[in-house]
């Protein structure tokens, strides 16, 4: 079952599967290997896992700090970016959560899915008008009704 968190406190420690909701302030140059690309001011989403130690909890408290290391193609748009939240399937898969967003636009191939022979990209542009999944939405206008929304 799909979950929205604004926090990564609000994530268990269980494996899983994110789509970390980003928003890009200005446009901003990333890179996945040797492809690049200049992406769009707006809203994005990045499908990933959390198979490690802490599981979801410890992988989405990674993402939404602004201070780190840079590691995953996903660290160029949290250091420039603000993490909006994420949807969270525990035990779920990336590739899952990718496909239910395959309506959005991928702007840049092998972003995040350099090791995933399934899927093009992990990165999808979420354009100003388009709707959430049904599922998705509904975990968002349930999570917003717990917590009052962030200033």
């Amino acid at each position: 079952m799909i979950a929205f968190i604004r926090e990564a406190g609000e994530a268990s420690q269980a494996p899983g599967a994110y789509a970390l909701w980003l928003r890009l302030p200005a446009p901003l140059p990333v890179k996945a290997g040797k492809a690049a690309v200049r992406l769009a001011p707006g809203d994005y989403f990045y499908c990933g896992s959390a198979k490690g130690a802490g599981g979801l909890r410890a992988r989405l408290a990674r993402h939404m700090r602004k201070e780190k290391r840079a590691h995953w193609h996903v660290d160029q748009l949290t250091a420039a970016g603000a993490v909006l939240g994420a949807f969270i399937v525990e035990g779920g898969s990336e590739c899952a959560l990718n496909a239910a967003l395959s309506n959005f636009p991928t702007p840049l191939p092998g972003f995040g899915s350099t090791d995933c022979p399934r899927c093009i990209s992990h990165l999808r542009y979420f354009p100003p008008g388009a709707r959430l999944p049904s599922p998705w939405e509904n975990a968002r206008k349930a999570a917003n009704s717990l917590t009052p929304p962030p200033p």
